[in-house]
């Protein structure tokens, strides 16, 4: 008799330990998703009112903005974007403003590593404008500029556009820029 209680005190234990670890690992994990959440809603709101700002100003969707800064730089986490400001990965020549970095690029229907000089920035809001400028005027080794992008009438449209200029060289750049409005409702701070 003894022994069936030790063993069912035994089993208990070994149980109420066993859910315990499982709602500890729970509560961690909605933690961490909190916070992710929280981090993600602070990039946002970071960036946004500049991108809103150059809509105002050079009619540059603001959602299309905030997607591409959030899918070049990882959040503002990347090194490029966390260190140099650098939130759309643009490239520069100046070695006085500018640092070598490695980079992903996608170039004859493959994924290649390689390096890159990019633009070194004061703050993001800098990096924004000059990501205006590059829309409206193009790049100093490729004056195109990104006239279909400005015209565009709506976040769809301008991402398409940003595809089909060779903005990027991922070829689904575009749905990305449209998950991204999408998935955080983007397209509010277009109005």
């Amino acid at each position: 008799m003894w022994l069936l209680v030790i063993i069912a005190l035994f089993l208990g234990v070994y149980a109420a330990h066993h859910y315990y670890r499982i709602w500890n690992q729970q509560r961690i994990e909605r933690q961490m998703e909190h916070q992710d959440r929280e981090a993600k809603r602070l990039f946002i709101k970071q960036v946004a009112p500049e991108a809103q700002a150059m809509q105002n100003t050079y009619h540059v969707c603001a959602s299309v903005t905030i997607a591409q800064a959030i899918l070049e730089s990882q959040w503002g986490t990347s090194q490029l974007a966390s260190q140099y400001h650098n939130l759309f990965g643009i490239k520069g020549t100046d070695p006085s403003n500018s640092k070598v970095m490695t980079t992903k690029e996608y170039i004859n229907g493959r994924w290649i590593v390689t390096k890159g000089r990019f633009r070194v920035y004061d703050s993001w809001s800098d990096s924004i404008k000059d990501h205006t400028k590059l829309m409206l005027n193009g790049t100093d080794m490729n004056k195109q500029n990104y006239q279909d992008v400005v015209n565009a009438k709506n976040y769809k449209e301008a991402a398409e556009a940003l595809q089909k200029s060779g903005y990027a060289t991922d070829p689904d750049y575009a749905k990305k820029l449209i998950s991204v409005i999408q998935t955080y409702k983007l397209y509010n701070y277009d109005k």
